[in-house]
């Protein structure tokens, strides 16, 4: 039992790796859209970001996860095992097809999924499934519209000034805020793995209650930074230069909406999507311009990625569970 705990450890591990490579686009899409840094300047600017932020905004989310989708008292090694499944194998295909979809929720439905598959509707905690439903709603939604107000105050602000020092001003701004952003995302989506690794810890009696200690923070953080570093191109090409053509205000109205978005609900515990987040935000400051300016259609596809992702993570997870306990079942 103790060789299965260590393999869903390095798979809960991989999955960060993978949310940090998945991901990567949410980090740096804005200001490689902006043409402010070449690629690998901000890639390694949004890997170091990524290894700090779980540290500076505490562990509500990972409470959220390990203990606010199943009561931990069901949880069991083989439903933390489809889980993780069901979410890496959801993430690779949206990988594969270049869909911005949301890695968070990919493993949100994995849990749910597991859970159901492993221990019935019973072991499923409803009022955590609701934070998770209101980080949908509010991270895209709240991201565009802080967005669009803050380049809309930006505009009136310097509707006089030369458009070249208005670049070079918030050129030099987006650098800030491209690094404010990826430490939201470490802290957001950081916590998730962590929360995993712990209920996998207490499975095994490792620790009594559930808590996360703080050789798990390091192994998360640095599994999201080395994700983030190789992270994915070709999802980087759609949310940047895809969606809407950026200028250096936009994106840094970008970043600053969804990252302030992002920290407020990390301290808060609610699971949010930085992929919901950034997309919101970078089509409000695209609306700002003009409305034909943000590509709607992409959109449309996208905001589809999203609402298939829990459901179809649940139902991959959900069978790869049942072959675990069949497996289990005939073994023993």
């Amino acid at each position: 039992m103790l060789e299965i705990a260590i393999l869903a450890i390095i798979a809960a591990l991989a999955f960060d790796f993978l949310n940090g490579f998945h991901d990567a686009a949410n980090s740096i899409a804005t200001v490689i859209g902006t043409r402010i840094l070449r690629p690998l300047q901000a890639v390694a600017i949004a890997a170091v970001a990524n290894f700090v932020g779980p540290f500076l905004f505490g562990v509500a989310v990972a409470t959220t996860i390990g203990k606010g989708i199943i009561n931990p008292d069901f949880v069991t090694i083989e439903i933390i095992i489809g889980a993780l499944a069901g979410a890496i194998v959801w993430d690779i295909i949206t990988w594969l097809l270049g869909l911005p979809t949301s890695s968070s929720h990919a493993l949100v439905g994995g849990i749910l999924g597991a859970g159901l598959a492993g221990a019935g509707a019973k072991a499923i905690v409803f009022d955590g499934l609701g934070k998770v439903a209101m980080g949908i709603v509010i991270s895209p939604v709240v991201g565009l519209v802080v967005a669009f107000l803050i380049a809309l105050l930006i505009m009136a602000a310097f509707a006089k000034a030369k458009p070249g020092r208005v670049n070079s001003v918030f050129g030099r701004l987006q650098l800030v805020s491209a690094t404010y952003f990826s430490l939201t995302h470490g802290a957001n989506d950081g916590q998730k793995t962590m929360g995993v690794i712990a209920l996998i810890l207490l499975t095994q009696g490792v620790i009594t209650k559930f808590q996360i200690p703080s050789y798990v923070i390091l192994m998360a953080a640095v599994a999201m930074s080395l994700g983030t570093f190789f992270g994915g191109w070709r999802i980087v090409r759609t949310m940047a230069l895809k969606i809407t053509q950026l200028r250096p205000y936009q994106g840094f109205s970008a970043e600053t909406g969804a990252a302030s978005i992002l920290a407020v609900l990390a301290w808060l515990g609610i699971p949010a999507s930085t992929t919901h987040a950034i997309s919101g935000s970078i089509m409000g400051v695209g609306a700002v311009r003009r409305m034909s300016a943000v590509r709607w259609g992409l959109g449309r596809r996208i905001v589809w990625a999203w609402v298939i992702t829990i459901p179809a993570s649940a139902a991959v997870s959900f069978i790869i569970t049942l072959v675990i306990k069949t497996f289990s079942q005939t073994s023993t």
